[in-house]
Order: C-alpha cells, then sequence, then structure tokens
C-alpha cells in the first residue's frame, strides 16, 4: 500500500480533489508543537508579579512594554490601597507626651478618633468595646485612647467619655459627656453613625439606629395612652 503522506503526483491529485487530507508544512507541525511545549511554561505579564516584570523586561517588544506599563501602574496603585487600608486597625493607647506624634503629626489626611476615657467608668468601659470593632472595621482611620488626665491635666470625670475626632491636627468634631452618648444604651451601630457624621469613617448605615429605638418608643407611648384613658373611663 503506498504511503499518503508520501510526496508523489498521485497523492498531490488525491489531495486536490479531496481523498486525502492536505500534508501539513513539517516546519509549521514543528513549531506548532514547541508552542504548545512552551505554553505551561512561559507566563503573560497578567500572571507576573512586579519583580517579575522587572526581571523579563529585556524579552518584551515595544507594545508589549507600553502594555506592561500601564499594567504595572495599575498593579501598584491596587498594592498602595491595599496597604493604606492596613495601616491601623485596632485602638492605640497612648499618654499625654505622645499626644503631638499620634494625633498632630498622624499624617496628612489621616481622621484620628481619640477617646479620654477612665478606668471605673461603666460608659467608658462600653465606648472601648465598640471602638475596638469600629477599629477593625474602618482600619484607614486611625484609633487611640488615653486615660483624660495623662492628656488634660484636671480633666473632670463628669465630662467621660470623651471623644475628639481630628484631621491634620485639627478638631473637627467633639463629643463630651454621657448625655451625648446616650447612656449605658448605646450601641456599636449608634456610635459608627454618630461618628460618620464628623467625617471620620464611612458607614453603610442608611438611616440614623437611634431614630429607631426612638419612633419604637413613642409608638409604644401612643398605643398605651389610649388604654390608660380608657381604664380612667371606667373608674369615673
Amino acid at each position: 500500500m503506498q504511503d499518503p503522506n508520501a510526496d508523489t503526483e498521485w497523492n498531490d491529485i488525491l489531495r486536490k480533489k479531496g481523498i486525502l487530507p492536505h500534508k501539513e508544512d513539517a516546519n509549521q507541525a514543528a513549531e506548532e508543537e514547541l508552542i504548545q511545549y512552551q505554553k505551561p511554561i512561559v507566563k503573560t505579564y497578567e500572571d507576573m508579579t512586579l519583580e517579575e516584570l522587572e526581571e523579563n523586561e529585556d524579552e518584551f517588544s515595544e507594545e508589549d512594554e507600553r502594555a506592561i506599563e500601564m499594567y504595572r501602574q495599575q498593579r501598584l496603585a491596587e498594592w498602595k490601597a491595599t496597604q493604606m487600608k492596613k495601616v491601623f486597625g485596632e485602638v492605640l493607647e497612648i499618654s499625654g507626651p505622645e499626644y503631638v506624634q499620634e494625633v498632630t503629626k498622624a499624617g496628612k489626611g489621616v481622621w484620628v478618633i481619640l477617646h479620654l476615657y477612665k478606668q471605673g467608668i461603666p460608659l467608658c468601659a462600653l465606648v472601648n468595646q465598640h471602638l475596638s470593632e469600629l477599629a477593625r472595621m474602618f482600619p484607614e482611620t486611625k484609633f487611640i485612647k488615653a486615660i483624660s488626665t495623662t492628656c488634660i491635666p484636671n480633666y473632670p470625670d463628669r465630662n467621660l467619655p470623651t471623644i475628639f475626632v481630628y484631621r491634620d491636627g485639627d478638631i473637627k468634631a467633639q463629643y463630651v459627656g454621657p448625655l451625648v452618648f446616650g447612656g449605658m444604651n448605646l450601641t456599636k451601630d449608634e456610635l459608627e453613625w454618630k461618628l460618620s457624621d464628623s467625617g471620620a469613617i464611612k458607614t453603610e448605615l442608611e438611616e440614623n439606629p437611634r431614630r429607631k429605638i426612638e419612633d419604637k418608643l413613642m409608638s409604644s407611648i401612643r398605643t398605651s395612652a389610649p388604654l390608660k384613658n380608657n381604664s380612667d373611663s371606667e373608674e369615673d
């Protein structure tokens, strides 16, 4: 039987009529095989780290280099954004001498939330608990706490808890005394909403959670009022 891959005149006629498949060019077949072999081991620049891009820079064409530069800038921006979000994430305890460094020199554009407290005051402990949660939720904001008299000598306990909000060394908001915080019924969401009013954090809460409690309270009062009047009428 004649070899169908042989270069004969008869085989050429059969190929033209479609009886035999066209013979692949040997060089083309070898090249395709080489490409298939290289594919698993050659990384595209999208898969490379910034360090690998630097190492393989000489192997790219001019068009590739333009695309790589755009990709490098994008990766760099993403990395910087990620690093910024990891800057804080917890409540830092400071004393008076550290105030300038941690608050005034916190950095351009950095929001700082400072809680002045004292041990033994339950509402201060509650605020510290809520701030610890908020610090994890908003790591781009700097949360600090300090015993009140270490920052402000003779600061009265009746003003505690006190929260100062700073940006670029300037006070942007202040919350002083237990009445401002609503007493021991203060929730984490209420404190989050209050601090978001200052701009220090960007809450995803859609409305003031305190308002829901007030609305329920008013609704309860309205519901119970007629019952009281009916009771009075029956007694008369």
